[in-house]
């Protein structure tokens, strides 16, 4: 059983479900409350879990990570659209089932499966835990961000013109040593 305790970046598992009198109840064959066989902390994903997690229609905590999920999900779905919208310009000699109902059909697998992928749970929790740490970051005010924007752009302009000028000279010390050598 998770609880979320008092900070809300700490979650704590509890291998034993406890009463409001804070003694645990009895789940196993022992008198001191303790299953007769350990229970593991965290279950491992089996293929089979998996492959029920593909087919089944449950979102997976629904109200946490919901901006990194519709993010990341916006993001598959652009590059599947764009994967097969080239796939139908590909076979546009093919005719009209072959340019539109395969790219359409690979299309819905697809989303189903970019679906899928944000709600199957350790990469739903990574999900989670991205935007958790996103709300802890300390963003730059508009100013800040012109200032810091300006400062790169002049950084990155000064060393492009600065290699220029290397190669300008590098060029001519060449050449002279080239046309000195005929």
């Amino acid at each position: 059983m998770a609880i979320m305790s008092k900070r809300h970046d700490l979650i704590v598992d509890h291998d034993v479900e406890q009463r409001e009198d804070d003694k645990p109840q009895r789940t196993g064959n022992r008198m001191d409350g303790r299953s007769a066989t350990p229970v593991p902390k965290k279950k491992r994903m089996t293929r089979s879990t998996f492959w029920g997690e593909m087919f089944s229609a449950a979102i997976y905590k629904r109200q946490q990570g919901r901006i990194a999920r519709q993010v990341t999900f916006g993001a598959l779905i652009a590059t599947l659209g764009i994967g097969f919208w080239r796939l139908s310009q590909f076979l546009v000699t093919k005719g009209a089932f072959w340019q539109f109902g395969i790219p359409l059909v690979l299309f819905a697998v697809g989303a189903w499966l970019a679906f899928r992928l944000v709600n199957y749970p350790p990469f739903a929790d990574f999900l989670v835990a991205v935007e958790a740490e996103m709300s802890k970051v300390s963003w730059p005010t508009r100013p800040e961000l012109f200032r810091s924007s300006l400062v790169v752009m002049i950084t990155i302009f000064g060393l492009a013109a600065l290699l220029a000028v290397y190669d300008l000279v590098l060029h001519t010390l060449l050449t002279a040593l080239w046309k000195l050598g005929k």
